[in-house]
């Protein structure tokens, strides 16, 4: 058996996949962080796990995250989704969808693309922390305090910089893979 990151839960397919197949991998297709952003703002107090179990409905209810569709989504379409218990029904979080997928456009048009600005913020490299124990990483860091300050600052909501932190770490602006796991610094 592979030697995963500790925080996996081996009981669940989903978890085991998302660890192997996508989280610390670099990811520079904008459709693709637009629906990592999104579900690191459902997130917010709740587990992963949760998420990722209720990813499917989301893709579902939010077009694909197909970005221009997401934002030009009604408050009528929004409020339907409140009543869909496939996912979570929590009203801000549905509406902040539509806002970011807003922002997100927004920051497309400036920098050509969401991918060119968000790596910016590391140079275009994957920063590798040491993590001997994922427990003792930081919830967040000066990268994203930044990073969260300035999404703010541009109309994204639910981007405070832990869930701001996550999403680096999931899509590979931050590897901080425990260090025996066998994906660490793995591209």
């Amino acid at each position: 058996m592979p030697k995963r990151c500790s925080w996996v839960k081996m009981t669940n397919p989903l978890y085991i996949a998302y660890h192997d197949q996508e989280w610390g991998k670099p990811l520079h297709d904008d459709r693709a962080l637009f629906e990592l952003l999104c579900m690191e703002t459902y997130q917010a107090g709740l587990s992963w796990e949760t998420v990722l179990n209720k990813r499917q409905a989301f893709r579902e209810a939010f077009h694909g995250y197909q970005i221009q569709a997401v934002a030009e989504m009604t408050d009528v379409e929004l409020e339907a989704l409140l009543e869909n218990q496939a996912i979570i029904r929590n009203r801000a979080k549905i509406f902040a969808t539509r806002a970011n997928a807003q922002a997100f456009l927004q920051v497309q048009e400036t920098y050509g693309s969401f991918d060119a600005y968000l790596w910016s913020f590391v140079n275009g490299q994957t920063i590798i922390n040491d993590v001997p124990d994922y427990r003792q990483a930081p919830a967040k860091t000066a990268l994203s305090e930044k990073l969260s300050q300035d999404l703010k600052k541009r109309g994204f909501k639910f981007t405070g910089p832990v869930a701001v932190l996550s999403f680096l770490q999931a899509a590979g602006l931050v590897d901080d893979h425990e260090n025996d796991c066998e994906w660490k610094g793995i591209k």
